[in-house]
């Protein structure tokens, strides 16, 4: 049975609704813990996270909403932390720890903004070869639970985002294979950094979470991990949690029931 959903992102970062509108409808899809995550505070780029003066605010608002819905919802306070981030967690209920950028020559690179960015990064840092690029990225997610001291480890594959559809970065399905003109999920070179960085997670056990959040907004029709990477985890002893990664509240627990099977009580 489905219970919790602890990745999801509200007004005080990039999400579109309020933390109230996120755990009320929580309760409604019939979840008995909500965990609000936002986005810890990047120095480099403010554009998307939780700027330093609203946390406190955000702190504030959860712990109110834990008490206002004591006996609805358990409300949890989380932050997804980037792994170039320095804001101190010790006040959060829970870490999720996620790579969203590549660091080259003190130039931060989203991997997951759009597809011209990548390309433009590959061919000013990587000098064409992509797999270079991919290399780095898992490199560094090899490094989240050290860096973070997470709970969570968020979306693995971030860096495929793309692999299905267009550049554009939307939340509507597109069509067309631009992302593979950049690297091939396949190549032995990707197969070997993904499974490097799986074998060097897998000491802390700490869970990997199924995130179903590219799949609501269209990018995949598939979660993060990719289901080679979920079978090489699982064959491994790896643990899984679902998040749905939301940004609004019909994404809330989305598709969990297709992969409910794969996981285990959320820490």
């Amino acid at each position: 049975m489905i219970t919790k959903d602890l990745h999801m992102h509200t007004c005080y970062c990039d999400g579109a609704r309020a933390p109230e509108e996120m755990v009320t409808a929580a309760i409604e899809k019939g979840l008995s813990t909500v965990g609000v995550s936002g986005h810890s505070y990047t120095f480099f780029d403010e554009s998307y996270c939780m700027q330093k003066a609203e946390v406190p605010r955000y702190l504030a608002e959860c712990r109110y909403l834990r008490t206002k819905y004591f006996d609805r919802i358990h409300v949890l306070c989380g932050v997804e932390q980037d792994y170039y981030s320095d804001y101190p967690t010790d006040e959060f209920d829970y870490v999720i720890g996620s790579v969203h950028y590549v660091k080259v020559d003190e130039k931060y690179i989203p991997v997951d903004e759009s597809v011209a960015i990548l390309q433009d990064a590959v061919e000013k840092y990587f000098n064409g070869d992509s797999y270079a690029l991919c290399e780095l990225y898992f490199a560094t997610v090899a490094d989240v639970v050290n860096k973070t001291d997470c709970d969570i480890i968020g979306h693995f594959d971030l860096i495929s985002k793309f692999i299905e559809v267009g550049d554009d970065a939307c939340d509507v399905p597109h069509t067309g294979d631009s992302a593979n003109a950049i690297f091939d999920i396949h190549h032995p070179r990707y197969i070997a950094a993904w499974q490097k960085a799986v074998d060097t997670l897998l000491r802390y056990d700490v869970p990997f979470e199924i995130n179903t959040g590219a799949i609501s907004r269209g990018y995949r029709t598939s979660p993060y991990p990719s289901e080679d990477m979920i079978a090489y985890i699982m064959e491994h002893g790896g643990r899984f949690v679902l998040s749905s990664d939301a940004h609004s509240t019909d994404a809330i627990a989305y598709r969990f029931e297709d992969y409910e099977a794969l996981t285990e009580p959320s820490p």
